[in-house]
């Protein structure tokens, strides 16, 4: 049986913590919560756990100090949350090691999210653990083959099914090119009546969900005369 990943929540309103510790808990992670930044930063530094997700503003201990102690002693993936707004707090909490900052109030769904991201990352980049065959990461896109689901940064986009399978078959076999014919035999198969101009309408609908940034290089690239090409 394959050990529950252990994330600690220092965060001190409790409905909070217990929300985001129940939405971790149905996602398959072992989630501990401490109320005291003091009682935090001596459970981060002496259990091992995978992530850390710490609240700013805490009693005794700030979320500042905690992560600054934890990262002098442990490299995990540090997420750092605070209903501060302002650019500045942002800057001073990934100067002190954090890996992401959130703001409250923020959808349990988006943080789930962004443990399985930063978790998936963390991953690939000490190979500490297999890379897991039902998720796909590249370049801030998060593909979740088990739940279906689609992340850019972060943030969830709904796609409609033959565009999940068609993102998710690029994003596999990336920096390849497949001519509309290929992509229609991969992903629709028999389903399809044979016009692979549907394999264009999909490119086109699926570029305007994923490609947010205009200014960002591209996920999808035509290959002029030859076909499609997702970018690694």
């Amino acid at each position: 049986m394959t050990e529950l990943r252990k994330i600690l929540i220092v965060e001190d309103e409790p409905s909070i913590a217990e929300l985001a510790k129940d939405y971790l808990e149905v996602n398959g992670y072992s989630v501990d919560i401490e109320q005291s930044g003091e009682k935090g930063l001596q459970r981060a530094l002496m259990h091992n756990y995978d992530l850390l997700i710490l609240d700013i503003m805490l009693p005794k201990v700030d979320g500042y100090e905690i992560c600054r102690q934890v990262r002098d002693h442990k490299d995990i993936p540090i997420l750092m949350v605070s209903a501060k707004r302002e650019e500045i707090d942002k800057i001073k909490g990934l100067g002190f090691g954090a890996d992401d900052y959130i703001i409250k109030p923020f959808g349990p769904s988006e943080l789930v999210a962004r443990v399985n991201a930063h978790l998936s990352r963390y991953d690939r980049l000490t190979g500490k653990r297999d890379k897991n065959k039902d998720e796909v990461y590249i370049r801030g896109l998060f593909i979740d083959k088990v739940s279906r689901r689609v992340l850019i940064n972060g943030l969830e986009i709904t796609l409609t099914a033959k565009e999940f399978d068609l993102l998710t078959f690029m994003a596999e076999h990336p920096d390849r090119v497949f001519s509309k014919d290929q992509l229609f035999e991969r992903v629709w198969g028999m389903e399809a009546s044979g016009d692979t101009t549907t394999v264009a309408v999909h490119i086109k609908k699926l570029r305007q969900k994923i490609e947010l940034d205009p200014f960002d290089q591209p996920y999808v690239e035509t290959i002029w005369g030859v076909g499609y090409r997702f970018t690694k």
